[in-house]
């Protein structure tokens, strides 16, 4: 079964536009602080020397350029389809000085690479917010190259007893008044919680990646299984 987001494609993509500018501060209120700290755990699950990776729906840049310093031989590309956040990743990738990123524009469901593209294909904080993570699982390994390397980094809702009524208290409550700081605009940041909290378990994406045709499937639980790494092999033909 299809996992789809109910929230109509052009109102995920005006909400990113609209929050584009505190996105990385949200992140790191979202996280604790720890997010790029959970981007380096990612970065360390890439299990090869790659020459070409594709960074989807890669937002502000800030993992573009991490693998771009980190594999500084690879062609690294960047997708993402706010242009908003686009145009502050474009600002990121000319600070860092950085020479093998490329920004583009694009939907996660419909990618536009042939077959057999690249050797990883990474995806930080996205695969909750597409219409549909299933297609976009496939369209993945599509775009890989055989033995290719998935790397998702996303958030889960806590199902931890100890933790739950903290967490839950902290995102239903707390984190919806950050639209007010930011943007005036509470629902823009209220749909960012909805989305964690609608979004599949830990170990349903293990299965839904598992379906698409991924193996050697690894879980990393991160801030007691707040967040996680999947990493996966596509097949080799």
């Amino acid at each position: 079964m299809s996992l789809t987001n109910k929230v109509p494609e052009k109102d995920v993509q005006r909400t990113f536009n609209n929050i584009a500018g505190n996105y990385d501060r949200l992140n790191t209120i979202m996280s604790l602080g720890t997010h790029q700290s959970w981007r380096q755990k990612a970065t360390q699950k890439i299990n090869n020397q790659p020459q070409d990776i594709l960074d989807l729906c890669c937002g502000t840049a800030d993992w573009t350029v991490m693998l771009a310093h980190r594999f500084i031989h690879a062609k690294v590309i960047g997708v993402d389809f706010s242009q908003e956040m686009l145009k502050l990743a474009q600002q990121k990738v000319a600070k860092s000085k950085v020479t093998n990123i490329t920004l583009e524009s694009g939907n996660a469901m419909k990618l536009n690479f042939s077959d057999n593209s690249f050797d990883v294909v990474t995806i930080g904080f996205g695969l909750r917010n597409v219409p549909d993570a299933d297609k976009v699982l496939s369209e993945i390994y599509r775009v890989l190259k055989p033995n290719g390397q998935i790397v998702c980094l996303e958030a889960f809702k806590v199902e931890t007893p100890i933790i739950k009524t903290g967490w839950k208290l902290y995102f239903n409550h707390i984190m919806p008044l950050m639209g007010k700081v930011f943007a005036k605009n509470k629902s823009d940041y209220q749909y960012l919680d909805d989305s964690v909290n609608h979004f599949v378990s830990i170990e349903k994406l293990c299965q839904m990646m598992q379906n698409v045709g991924f193996e050697n499937i690894e879980v990393d639980d991160l801030m007691m299984k707040a967040a996680a790494i999947h990493s996966a092999v596509k097949k080799r033909q």
